[in-house]
């Protein structure tokens, strides 16, 4: 059993975050119930969906909202990833689930927050990050800013955040009988993450120019180097031992090793390591790098990452119902964590001791 084992979470279908948060929960031994509005795709296998029971509920009808608001009466967590207003204009928002349900921890998760100028506008991941400063500062210099996927902000500073604003609020409310409103918000959760930028400037460590800093590809210890058959080595040997050990292993001695130990002319260190690289494959250096302490790794495609050995040596990518799939994470040392798909929504229910309407159905 999961460390979240008899914790009942209720879900209103979204997009990226939110069923993000949800699965991270359902991996944690939580009871997700997935609501879903009628038509909407089969989740199949979506890694994004699993762990829960789908129900379809169509909540323009009187009917079903009683129902979604029965088994928020049940709940102990919810999950809903709306703009603004909407969960309201349903009969669904957290004065009406509270009014049933005091202690029910009431999540929201939006990219803009519950309130500002910005709050009922539609908005995306990149947008999210580009008014927190923190698109500003990804990529090269003299060149657009590079959009870091949508790993930084749905998923670290989104769904990360709500989850600890869920887990927060659910020890609050066991304290006390009183449940809570989580408004995490994409933009928040950056800006928070920003702050080590902010303090690290204020201190004179950092400036706010792309590739001017030591953890953005500037240093020339810390970036990307090119291999003879044109795949990538990451080198992060900040501290100096650690790159001691690495010019050691590719060849570097004596007053050469010192100079550019030294760090003295970065960019003259630089242009060494990048000729040195070049002279053998990636696979060729890793053999060399294999066991030493120097900070040094491949940058492997996704393919290549689910054979390389330490992460199937954790087994990170274990398979599933349509091939390799990440295993839940963090692992417990004495709780189990268990996947899976496909239970039915009605069944979760009625566990719920939730009667559904009679047009209420699991998707196909």
């Amino acid at each position: 059993m999961g460390p979240l084992d008899g914790i009942r979470v209720l879900e209103f279908a979204g997009l990226g975050p939110a069923p993000f948060a949800a699965m991270l929960l359902s991996d944690l031994g939580a009871e997700v119930i997935r609501i879903v509005r009628p038509g909407a795709p089969a989740s199949g296998a979506d890694v994004l969906t699993r762990g829960r029971a789908t129900l379809t509920l169509d909540l323009k009808s009187m009917e079903n909202r009683t129902t979604a608001l029965a088994l928020a009466e049940k709940a102990d967590l919810l999950i809903e990833g709306f703009r603004p207003g909407v969960m309201e204009r349903l009969g669904l928002g957290p004065a009406a689930c509270h009014a049933k349900n005091p202690g029910l921890v009431y999540g929201r998760m939006t990219g803009w927050g519950q309130d500002g100028p910005l709050a009922h506008t539609a908005g995306h991941d990149i947008n999210y990050l580009a008014i927190t400063g923190a698109l500003w500062s990804m990529g090269e210099p003299d060149r657009p800013p590079v959009p870091p996927l949508n790993f930084l902000g749905d998923f670290g500073a989104g769904a990360t955040f709500l989850v600890i604003g869920l887990l927060a609020g659910l020890h609050r409310a066991r304290a006390t009988g009183h449940g809570d409103i989580v408004d995490a918000a994409i933009c928040d959760g950056t800006n928070t993450m920003m702050g080590f930028l902010r303090g690290q400037k204020a201190l004179g460590r950092w400036t706010f120019g792309r590739g001017a800093n030591r953890l953005d590809g500037s240093a020339p210890n810390y970036r990307l180097y090119a291999c003879a058959d044109g795949k990538w080595l990451s080198v992060g040997a900040l501290e100096s031992k650690f790159f001691a050990t690495m010019l050691s292993l590719i060849g570097f001695e004596g007053e050469e090793h010192t100079q550019l130990l030294s760090l003295a002319a970065p960019q003259e260190v630089a242009r060494c390591l990048e000729a040195r690289f070049l002279t053998r494959t990636r696979d060729e250096w890793c053999a060399v790098f294999d066991g030493a302490d120097c900070c040094v790794a491949p940058v492997l495609d996704p393919d290549e990452a689910l054979v390389h050995p330490h992460m199937r040596a954790r087994g990170l990518n274990p398979v599933g119902a349509t091939g390799p799939e990440p295993a839940p994470a963090p692992r417990f040392a004495h709780a189990r964590l268990e996947t899976g798909y496909g239970r039915d929504g009605g069944d979760a229910a009625r566990t719920w001791g939730v009667d559904l309407p009679q047009k209420a159905r699991h998707p196909a």
